[in-house]
């Protein structure tokens, strides 16, 4: 990491030594009342590797260490290599400095997740109800905030074109196969065209895309120029479980919705507490160089050293798999879907206050903005409320627009994009934190790949078939909830199954 990766300011700012403690295991353990000993913490950061193990898990994020955690109660010797200095990959909690947790990375969990909701449940993490009491914000060209309640602003010809959009999008996403989308018979057509070339083509009013915004900016880290139509369906469709079929509405939406519930300790509490559990079968900074294979196992040579392996689980964001040192070379189409999913621009801006002033207002603290820095924020409060904190992604056109200015210049940006929603107040925060996921190397980009124009109709059916001793994880290849922490679990469950069947 680089000191950029997460910088706070204010009054009551941390250290820089607090905030590196605050992202290693051991330190996002003890701020969540976790203990995990000295010893055991330094035998996931150095030591030997051993010389083989049945499996070696390329990446310890979510994805990543559920197939090591599920191998490893089959009975089967893994080692879990993650190139960070943490476990986590895109959740990652940071410590106020008042000592109340919030989420840098992933937060989220609603129904129909019932994959990372049960494993949340299996380590103790548990969660509470975003707060959503009270009416919602809008301001549209900059001007005075007008109140609503539900998910869309309240311009009546805005709202009858976004609802005639959201139930025909509900429609095309039902007619998608969630596990094969390039079958849909006209699916060359939907991947031909982009979700913002789709949306200039069927909705009535500007108004109502620059609305679509405050969902794709935050989800894609994209305006929607470079996401494929077909892959917007997929993803929709995937927003859903194998009961419930996937909506917009429940992919958007907080109450009911994938934005319903947060970890009271913060969501990396979980996979902290999957770590916990590995012990030193989990070694920080070991970015894995090159995977090579032959007829009878996988070499797999890191910074930390070498491992032989029987099988391999590449559990990784997918611009990652690219830099690694494929002997054999990865199968032409597989590179090809590869360098057609590249990761979104996105990060999160997190205002501090002394309480969450805006709920004597009767705001739920989300609001919606269709100019300035500030176009989508939430509540992001501890559940105990101790302090009140505002969360805005900014992500898309507007980190192109922010993500480059200095952290002065954007820190203001963002508190005046608050304070027109919210009232003036939300210019004085005794503290603000920001963490910028194009700036972390290892993941570079968020908070998902998307895939573009063209690229699920011609190599999309790869996504999820091994190559030779290899499998795939990471919730880019999960069929529900691709680009959550269910998705996430879901994808190192299936690999950890594939694996378990063939040793």
């Amino acid at each position: 990491m680089t000191d950029d990766d997460i910088t706070t300011t204010g009054a009551m700012a941390p250290s820089r030594r607090t905030l590196i403690r605050g992202l290693t295991v051991g330190g996002v353990l003890a701020a969540s009342g976790l203990k995990l000993t000295a010893s055991a913490e330094a035998a996931t950061t150095e030591g030997s590797l051993p010389a083989s193990v049945d499996v070696v898990v390329v990446g310890g994020g979510l994805s990543g260490l559920v197939a090591a955690r599920k191998l490893r109660a089959a009975g089967r010797s893994v080692l879990v290599l993650e190139a960070r200095d943490r476990v986590g990959g895109r959740v990652l909690n940071h410590t106020l400095s008042g000592g109340s947790v919030v989420e840098a990375g992933g937060a989220f969990v609603g129904p129909t997740q019932d994959r990372i909701l049960g494993l949340a449940k299996e380590v103790g993490a548990e969660t509470f109800k975003e707060y959503v009491a009270g009416n919602n914000v809008y301001s549209s060209n900059g001007g005075a905030p007008q109140t609503f309640t539900g998910t869309v602003p309240p311009d009546l010809l805005a709202l009858a074109d976004a609802a005639i959009l959201q139930t025909r999008i509900n429609k095309m996403a039902a007619e998608t196969p969630i596990d094969a989308p390039w079958t849909r018979k006209d699916a060359h057509n939907l991947d031909s065209v982009s979700v913002d070339t789709w949306l200039r083509q069927n909705s009535v009013l500007p108004q109502v895309r620059k609305l679509f915004l405050s969902y794709l900016q935050p989800t894609f880290g994209s305006d929607g120029l470079d996401v494929s139509m077909l892959f917007f369906l997929w993803y929709i469709a995937g927003a859903g479980n194998e009961t419930h079929v996937g909506t917009f509405e429940r992919s958007s939406d907080t109450a009911n919705g994938a934005q319903d519930s947060r970890f009271v300790l913060g969501s990396q509490i979980v996979p902290l507490r999957l770590a916990a559990e590995l012990g030193d079968a989990v070694a920080l900074n070991a970015p894995v160089r090159k995977i090579s294979q032959d007829s009878d196992a996988v070499t797999v040579v890191s910074d930390r050293g070498t491992v032989r392996a029987r099988r391999v689980i590449v559990a990784c964001p997918p611009p990652m798999v690219l830099g690694i040192d494929w002997a054999p070379q990865l199968p032409p189409r597989r590179q090809q879907l590869l360098q057609r999913m590249p990761m979104g621009a996105l990060m999160k801006c997190d205002a501090v206050y002394a309480k969450p002033f805006w709920r004597t207002k009767g705001l739920s603290g989300y609001g919606i903005a269709d100019t300035g820095a500030v176009r989508v924020c939430f509540d992001n409060s501890p559940a105990d409320a101790s302090v009140g904190v505002l969360l805005a992604f900014v992500g898309g056109s507007n980190w192109n627009t922010y993500g480059n200015q200095s952290l002065a210049e954007r820190r203001k940006a963002v508190l005046e994009g608050f304070a027109k929603l919210f009232g003036p107040e939300a210019l004085n925060p005794i503290e603000y934190t920001e963490h910028d996921w194009t700036r972390e190397p290892w993941t570079t980009g968020g908070p998902v790949a998307v895939q573009v124009p063209g690229a699920i109709t011609a190599f999309g059916n790869t996504i999820r078939t091994p190559f030779q001793r290899v499998h795939w994880a990471g919730t880019e290849t999960s069929t529900y909830w691709a680009g959550f922490m269910d998705g996430a679990v879901r994808a190192g469950e299936r690999a950890s199954r594939e694996v378990l069947e063939l040793l």
